[in-house]
């Protein structure tokens, strides 16, 4: 009996009785496709996976061309607009179709409750500018620009997403952040994977005293309570440590508390798979343990290895924001999401100025993408998922 196509190539029942020509032509296509396209397949059923991988790749986009995204500088300030609230965009006018526009805002200080109010002066539509030329900045500190995606009004403002407690755009800010914030984890979770493989592929390949003294070293590592160990070691850097250190330390100290875990997986499944048949066939045409394990044995379970990565980064990003949130982690002039929210650490700020929290949606939101397109991936790179 024939076997019947996967329900991710084709949805419609196969019947062998009515067999099409289509029919034929899936099947031979199933038969025939790569492990690449049978990947691709599966992975592309999953649409929430899909979703949340286009939303990822968009994010990096943006990090990378942060300051083309956005229209002012991280600390460009406007000391005549602090604690604006976020200027809605519209599109229409009295009507009539202006494009993109913002309306004038006039501030005035509550003298009783000293604090500042906005009003919208529905008379005056400032259109937006697009690709415009706006403040010069250094594209990745290599050449000059002052192109920008958007820009403020002429003579207006554009805090589409409020302004903080010195009158700096929160949109801006925010883009900025996202490249600190999203990097931060490719780098930790890059190091991870590197002290992962080299200590579990060497426990779980040479295994005796190799495996017993790496074993009880990861078994001390994960038994220690992380978040006392992020504070205590974050807290030890100097002050005046330059900010670039600072975040290569804070990368550095999430890295080493995470590789323990990964280790341990890949040294399970090595003990499991230096038994079969290509390894010894492998070591008897003369192969080295580290050409055995990375041409090999790595392959064999590269899935998990994808996956784990995929599901190490959210929590990269979250160890991050907390220690930055708790002044222990990136400080000024380095922005990112977890410096952004130290803005919002007492209770005025979540009452007053709700808008300082919002640096906690992407936040949310990259965490969640990674979290589906790790469970997308462990489905489409694992045949027996179906």
């Amino acid at each position: 009996m024939s076997e019947p196509v996967p329900h991710w190539v084709s949805t419609r029942p196969f019947d062998a009785e009515r067999e099409t020509g289509e029919h034929t032509s899936v099947r031979a296509d199933y038969a025939r496709a790569s492990s690449r396209r049978l990947f691709w397949w599966r992975l592309r059923s999953r649409r929430l996976a899909v979703v949340s991988l286009a939303f990822l790749v968009v994010s990096y986009l943006v990090a990378a061309t942060a300051e083309f995204i956005a229209p002012t500088g991280v600390a460009t300030r406007d000391t005549r607009h602090i604690f604006m609230p976020p200027q809605p965009v519209h599109l229409f006018h009295d009507g009539r179709f202006l494009g993109p526009f913002v309306y004038a805002m006039k501030g005035e200080l509550d003298m009783d409750t000293l604090q500042r109010r906005y009003t919208q002066d529905r008379t005056k539509p400032q259109p937006l500018r697009f690709f415009c030329r706006g403040e010069p900045y250094r594209f990745w500190g290599i050449w000059d620009a002052d192109r920008h995606l958007y820009c403020a009004p002429e003579g207006g403002t554009a805090f589409l997403l409020g302004s903080d407690r010195l009158g700096r755009d929160m949109a801006s800010r925010l883009v900025h952040g996202a490249r600190i914030s999203l990097t931060i984890g490719l780098l930790g979770v890059t190091l991870t994977l590197a002290l992962g493989l080299l200590f579990g592929g060497l426990a779980g390949y040479l295994g005796g005293r190799a495996d017993f003294w790496l074993g009880r070293t990861t078994e001390i590592l994960r038994s220690l309570p992380h978040l006392p160990i992020w504070l205590a070691l974050s807290a030890a850097l100097p002050v005046t440590m330059s900010p670039l250190l600072v975040y290569f330390a804070i990368t550095a100290i999430l890295a080493c508390l995470e590789w323990p875990g990964l280790a341990r997986a890949v040294r399970s499944k090595l003990l499991s798979l230096r038994e079969e048949d290509f390894v010894a066939a492998a070591e008897m045409m003369g192969a080295g343990p580290a050409r055995i394990i990375a041409r090999h044995l790595l392959p064999n379970f590269m899935s998990h290895i994808v996956v784990s990565a995929a599901l190490a980064i959210p929590s990269m990003i979250l160890a991050e924001t907390a220690l930055s949130f708790l002044n222990l982690g990136l400080r000024a002039p380095i922005t990112s999401w977890g410096v952004l929210l130290t803005e919002a650490q007492n209770i005025e700020a979540v009452v007053l100025y709700p808008w300082l929290l919002l640096p906690m949606v992407p936040v949310m939101a990259t965490v969640l993408a990674f979290s589906f397109l790790g469970d997308g991936l462990r489905d489409a790179l694992d045949p027996l998922s179906e």
